[in-house]
């Protein structure tokens, strides 16, 4: 009997030209809004807006430290949603600051953005994954998030049939059949976690808000920074890549995929959706699953979108060397510095 490998329709398919792709051909303003109108109808966010509500939030704990004020405080996002957060404000300044909101990517949790060990595998994301103590040590505020279908958004649902490896799956698979995607949800989520900022308005700048997270969380910094134009900065780390190089080529969590996403654009084209904002795009220079040579792929047309909107210094790339699908802070953090000006 032979075997037939019916992927190799898929990998012929992924690599041809998007009917939305960028081209200097294009009516540049026009274009812009299609890719607009259609990014919000293949994340489903025009779907879950119908499920809006108030915002209203609930502290559960104050903290103070010598180095920074916590709040731990919960809000819904939408009907039925709520989304617990991690608010850490620097002591010893009567200044409005900026605001850097931090999102994981596939992990335990939020937890290990403020520090806090919870498991014994969170000994190596402590490593390099507390981006809310980072941010307080670069003198930002900074909201950790915890993403739907991680750490305490984990489904509860019981896992039946073959094993599942992220626990965002029930999540993302039900989410779909309701015409929206995972994806979408949580940049609904971090949209909403913005306005919940209001209620500490008098501490922070809300006209300065960054967003940074890596792998998953990189995913949805990049996402959200297309629909949240608050987002002053995004800081999106080994996630922008082709979509035939990283979740077209290899096994991914389904919570990177949406539904007919690459007949019409690849994530270059949705940076149109960014510009004329700052971009800080990073990617370690060995990662194997958002390989260096997608990401330089998508890059080339980031930048022909940058420079249409006369924006050319907004938009970077830095190449972590030698290193895997890795977050580095200290390289990370000084290259924000240089693009915020500091």
């Amino acid at each position: 009997m032979r075997l037939i490998d019916n992927d190799i329709i898929h990998e012929k398919l992924l690599v041809k030209k998007p009917l939305l792709a960028y081209s200097e051909k294009n009516d540049y303003v026009k274009w812009k809004e299609q890719v607009r109108q259609k990014y919000i109808e293949m994340l489903g966010l025009d779907v879950i807006a119908q499920n809006a509500c108030e915002i209203k939030i609930e502290i559960e704990e104050c903290v103070e430290t010598e180095e920074y004020t916590r709040y731990r405080y919960v809000f819904e996002s939408e009907k039925d949603c709520p989304v617990p957060c991690y608010l850490l404000i620097p002591r010893g300044t009567t200044e409005k600051l900026p605001v850097c909101v931090c999102v994981q990517g596939h992990s335990t949790g939020f937890h290990i953005s403020i520090g806090e060990k919870k498991y014994d595998e969170d000994d190596g994301n402590l490593e390099t994954s507390t981006f809310a103590l980072d941010a307080v040590k670069n003198g930002y505020a900074a909201l950790a998030i915890e993403q739907r279908g991680m750490g305490e958004r984990t489904t509860l649902q019981p896992k039946r049939g073959p094993a599942l490896t992220c626990g965002c799956y029930y999540t993302a698979m039900t989410a779909l059949m309701l015409g929206r995607t995972l994806i979408g949800e949580r940049v609904w989520d971090v949209s909403k976690a913005i306005d919940s900022l209001e209620f500490f308005k008098d501490k922070l700048n809300l006209e300065d808000i960054m967003l940074l997270g890596t792998s998953g969380g990189g995913t949805a910094t990049y996402y959200s920074a297309c629909y949240d134009e608050r987002i002053k900065i995004a800081v999106p780390t080994c996630a922008v890549c082709t979509y035939k190089d990283s979740i077209g080529d290899m096994w991914h969590c389904s919570c990177n995929y949406v539904p007919n996403s690459a007949r019409y654009f690849d994530m270059g084209e949705l940076a149109a959706l960014i510009a004329p904002r700052k971009l800080l795009i990073c990617n370690g220079e060995i990662d194997t699953i958002f390989p260096l040579s997608g990401t330089k792929e998508v890059y080339s047309v980031i930048e022909k979108i940058y420079e249409k909107e006369n924006a050319a210094d907004n938009c970077r790339l830095v190449i972590y060397p030698d290193k895997p699908h890795y977050f580095d802070k200290k390289v990370t953090f000084s290259e924000l510095k240089k693009m915020r000006g500091e």
